[in-house]
């Protein structure tokens, strides 16, 4: 019986990790430099592993991007709205720390629909790291 009891706990953990989900949080605080590069980091992250959960966490001139209206400096032709929504339609989610908007002086009505709010993105990069076990990563 207790061999048994070995074999369906050994199973559980090989299925448990097998369904483990990967978790990563993109940090994102310099619109300019880093939206680009990142929202195309994130798509061809998804293309090869589907399943990922992503969190965008942006703050300082990081928000900038999700912002109505914004587009790249560099090429006016990417509008990040359109890039962000078919990114949010595949799981990911775009956060903008709140303490960034009382600093700017900005209103949450300024940015796109697919745009989430967090109290502090800092705050939140660190809770998703330490207590939710994210990967970090930051373009």
């Amino acid at each position: 019986m207790a061999a048994f009891f070995i074999a369906l706990t050994a199973s559980f953990l090989v299925w448990g990790s097998a369904l483990a989900q990967d978790k990563v949080v993109y940090h994102i605080d310099n619109a300019e430099a880093q939206a680009t590069k990142g929202l195309r980091n994130i798509r061809n992250h998804l293309d090869v592993a589907p399943d990922t959960k992503i969190v965008v966490v942006t703050h300082a001139d990081g928000v900038d991007f999700l912002m109505e209206g914004a587009k790249d400096r560099k090429n006016p032709n990417i509008d990040y709205a359109s890039l962000v929504s078919a990114l949010k339609s595949r799981g990911v989610r775009f956060e903008v720390c709140e303490i960034t908007l009382r600093n700017r002086n900005l209103k949450k009505d300024q940015f796109i629909m697919d745009a989430e709010f967090t109290p502090s993105g800092v705050a939140r990069i660190g809770q998703l790291q330490q207590r939710e076990k994210f990967a970090y990563i930051k373009p």
